[in-house]
């Protein structure tokens, strides 16, 4: 994918594929250490002059109640990912200090409960996996300071 020929930006995980189901572990249906966590993501094409990153995973048509409207929820925000960072590791969350080097300038920010870090919900166990094109889950907005 890096030697891609197109120059699109594109988003990615090594553990799903678009249009698949979410992996448990990425959930808090997940099992003991495996449960709730961040999932590992790369990027591809950023463009040239970017100085900062920042991810924010929404879920674009999560509901309350079965039959109740779709709301915006977001899972995880992420800013200060310097451009030279390519992916972020499964498990990230909560430890980007302890990784050291580049990864300790990244910052969480408060998810819609009201927490900094990644949090996923039992809802995403269901929910299609999506990656690379913007669609209603993930987005990677890139800043140019």
């Amino acid at each position: 994918m890096a030697g891609d020929q197109d120059q699109t930006f594109k988003l990615v995980s090594p553990t799903f594929d678009h249009g698949g189901k979410f992996p448990r572990q990425y959930t808090n249906g997940g099992q003991g250490a495996r449960k709730d966590l961040s999932p590992p993501l790369e990027w591809y094409n950023v463009p040239k002059g970017t100085k900062s990153l920042a991810l924010v995973v929404e879920d674009a048509d999560a509901t309350s109640e079965p039959d109740g409207p779709a709301v915006p929820w977001t899972h995880w925000v992420l800013v200060n990912i310097l451009p030279s960072i390519k992916r972020l590791p499964e498990g990230l969350s909560h430890k980007e200090e302890s990784l050291g080097h580049e990864y300790e300038q990244i910052k969480e920010g408060h998810n819609d409960w009201k927490v900094p870090g990644w949090c996923s919900g039992v809802a995403l166990c269901t929910r299609r996996a999506i990656t690379g094109s913007f669609s209603s889950f993930t987005h990677l907005m890139m800043r140019c300071i």
